[in-house]
């Protein structure tokens, strides 16, 4: 069963993205890099290699969020791309959001090559 991607990401997920890094920059930063996301090329890269680099565990497939993104994906609904934010050898990668849709992606086929916008982090003064 294939993994379906919308082309790009939905506004909706732009918010969710800067809720969560709120909580990690300033303000000024986070939007900065949420701008940065809006005109990124899209890249593909593999859930396995998603959430190794963001350094998280696969959530079960019985997580409320990842079972619904599990349905889509076999009704053949598409899913939205992934945002995130790079990391370095200290840090972290960050998925801004979509780390439901990663670990569905994974439990479907860990080699899925997933649209994603990757930036860095946008550093204001």
């Amino acid at each position: 069963m294939a993994v379906k991607w919308f082309d790009e990401p939905e506004d909706h997920d732009y918010e969710a993205a800067a809720d969560y890094l709120s909580m990690l920059a300033e303000d000024a930063s986070v939007a900065a890099t949420v701008t940065a996301m809006k005109t990124a090329k899209p890249v593909y890269r593999k859930a396995k290699d998603i959430l190794r680099a963001a350094r998280l565990t696969l959530l079960p497939p019985d997580n409320p969020h990842v079972r619904a993104d599990i349905e889509k994906i076999g009704k053949g609904k598409k899913m939205s791309p992934i945002l995130l934010v790079r990391g370095s050898a200290a840090d972290a990668l960050q998925i801004a959001d979509g780390y439901h849709r990663v670990c569905a992606s994974y439990l479907t086929d860990e080699d899925t090559a997933i649209p994603c916008r990757l930036v860095s982090w946008v550093r204001t003064p």
